[in-house]
């Protein structure tokens, strides 16, 4: 008897769910403010047609029509954005101004899915320009190292690669980027776009990946392996 009133309990509520009218049309992340500090502009342009880039998702193109220029003490970055994103100011309070990213149709659920997405570039390009960011690189092995120079032929700023290899990687330092060494088994990368320190810290490891024996490689940030125990036969 009791496994007959659980089982149909069950199916009620399963049953309640599949016809229940409330949706989340909200994304708890685009939703938030993004506060304009002191010393922050930010405008919106249109994208001439012949300019503008294209992406599909679940079958469907969109058109980045826009893009948002946000300049500050550290630089200037752009962020181009599709035709359903909205921008608009929250000026309530004139010490504490702050811009709200927003979406057409929240009940779409491309359109909900992208919504925290363009908030958090917008949110990380604010930063950026006002604080900046920055990325650890950590070389762990015997002799492991990195050395900063100049190359000899161009005058660039390269980095130079002592990995255990019977060469030695020498990689140009991308413009916008700031490359110093506080120790020969560190790297602190800054900038103010977040995604450009993130994509060179990763480049760089990509030339010594952590190895999951020793623990040697390349490690970024906080990043750590779990080691794994060698087989003996």
């Amino acid at each position: 008897m009791f496994t007959a009133t659980k089982t149909a309990t069950t199916t009620t509520t399963s049953i309640c769910r599949l016809f229940s009218t409330s949706t989340k049309t909200l994304s708890n992340v685009g939703k938030k403010p993004i506060r304009l500090y002191e010393g922050v502009n930010y405008s919106i342009e249109s994208i001439p047609v012949e300019f503008c880039k294209k992406f599909t998702k679940r079958n469907k193109t969109f058109i980045l029509d826009r893009q948002i220029i946000t300049s500050g003490p550290l630089g200037k970055l752009r962020v181009e954005i599709p035709e359903f994103i909205n921008i608009s100011e929250n000026n309530t309070n004139e010490n504490d101004k702050s811009i709200i990213v927003s979406v057409k149709k929240p009940e779409n659920k491309i359109q909900r899915s992208l919504w925290g997405t363009y908030r958090s570039i917008l949110y990380n390009n604010i930063i950026g320009i006002t604080e900046g960011h920055l990325s650890i690189v950590k070389f762990v092995g015997t002799g492991y190292r990195a050395i900063l120079e100049k190359d000899p032929q161009t005058g660039e700023d390269i980095i130079s690669l002592k990995i255990g290899l019977p060469f030695t990687p020498k990689l140009k330092i991308p413009k916008g980027l700031k490359v110093s060494s506080p120790n020969p088994a560190r790297l602190v990368i800054e900038g103010s776009d977040k995604q450009q320190v993130k994509l060179f810290a990763a480049f760089i490891r990509e030339h010594k990946k952590p190895e999951p024996y020793k623990g040697k490689g390349i490690f970024v940030d906080d990043e750590k392996i779990v080691l794994k125990q060698r087989k003996v036969k």
